[in-house]
C-alpha cells in the first residue's frame, strides 16, 4: 500500500509539473537559439526550419582538438602540430561561424535558456564519444568564470551546459573541483602566446578524488586550447589521471573554418 500511494504522488507531481512548464512556456514562449524567436513548432528546442543552420563537426577530424582537418589523411590540425597540449583528447559538436550569434546571446544577452538544447547535442556526442573512442569520464568539470564577471552575467554558461550533459548521461558535474582566481582579460582578440601568459597562474583545482580520475572539461568554445590547457593542467597537478575535452563549438585563429 505504502509503495501504491508513493507511485500515485510520483505520478501526481509529475502531471503539475508537465501542467506548470505547458503554463510558463504559453506566457514566456521558449526561445530558438538560432533566430531568438519564440520555437516553432511550440513545445520543441528549436525551430525546425533553423534546425539546420548550426554545421555539426564530421568527417576527418585532429585526433587531439577534434578539429575537422582539409586533408583526409592526416592525423592532427596546424594548431596541435605547431605546439604541445595539455589535455589527452577533445571535440566539440558545432562549427564556430554556425553558431556564433547564438552563443554570443548565450553568454552576453542572457540567454540562458538556450543551454537546454545546446546541452542536449552535446551530450549526444559525449555519448557516441563513449562508445566509438572509449571516453569513460568519471565526472565534468565546467569551465568555472571569475566572481567578478559571474556577478555581473549571473551565471555560467559552461556550467549549465555541463548540468545538462549530467540530466542526460547522469554523469556528475563537480563545479567545486576548479576555481579561476585571476579574472583575465579577454582572449578573442590576443595571440596563442598573449593567451598562455594570460591564464598563467588563472586557475587552481583542489584534491582529486578516487572516484574522479577521469574528467571531461566543459566549456562553450575551444580556439587556441589554451584556456583548456591551463585547466587540465591545474586538474592533473591536483590529482587527475586523464583530462578530455568537450566543447559546444570549435574555431580556428585563421578562419577558414565555415
Amino acid at each position: 500500500m505504502k509503495e501504491e500511494n508513493e507511485a500515485r504522488n510520483e505520478n501526481i507531481r509529475r502531471m503539475f509539473s508537465r501542467t506548470a512548464g505547458l503554463a510558463v512556456g504559453l506566457i514566456y514562449p521558449r526561445r530558438c537559439p538560432i533566430c531568438d524567436k519564440p520555437v516553432k513548432p511550440a513545445g520543441g528546442l528549436i525551430c525546425a526550419e533553423c534546425s539546420g543552420i548550426p554545421v555539426r563537426i564530421s568527417g576527418p577530424a585532429c585526433r587531439k582538438c577534434g578539429k575537422p582537418l582539409r586533408d583526409g589523411n592526416a592525423e592532427y590540425c596546424d594548431d596541435c602540430i605547431r605546439q604541445r597540449h595539455v589535455f589527452e583528447s577533445g571535440a566539440a559538436v558545432f562549427r564556430y561561424r554556425s553558431v556564433q550569434n547564438a552563443i554570443y546571446r548565450f553568454k552576453y544577452s542572457g540567454r540562458a535558456e538556450y543551454a537546454v538544447f545546446f546541452g542536449r547535442e552535446m551530450a549526444i556526442k559525449l555519448e557516441s564519444l563513449c562508445e566509438e573512442e572509449g571516453w569513460r569520464p568519471d565526472v565534468l568539470v565546467p569551465v568555472p568564470i571569475h566572481r567578478e564577471r559571474l556577478q555581473r552575467r549571473g551565471y555560467n554558461q559552461a556550467e549549465l551546459l555541463s548540468r545538462e550533459i549530467t540530466k542526460r548521461t547522469h554523469i556528475p558535474t563537480e563545479s567545486g573541483l576548479l576555481f579561476r582566481t585571476k579574472n583575465t582579460k579577454p582572449l578573442k582578440s590576443q595571440s596563442v602566446s598573449d593567451r598562455k601568459n594570460s591564464l598563467n597562474g588563472a586557475f587552481t583545482a583542489i584534491s582529486v578524488a578516487d572516484n574522479s580520475k577521469s574528467i571531461i572539461i566543459v566549456d562553450d568554445i575551444f580556439t587556441t586550447g589554451a584556456t583548456i590547457d591551463a585547466c587540465a593542467g591545474a586538474l592533473y597537478g591536483a590529482g587527475a589521471h586523464s583530462v578530455h575535452f568537450l566543447t559546444l563549438a570549435i574555431g580556428a585563429l585563421d578562419g577558414w573554418m565555415a
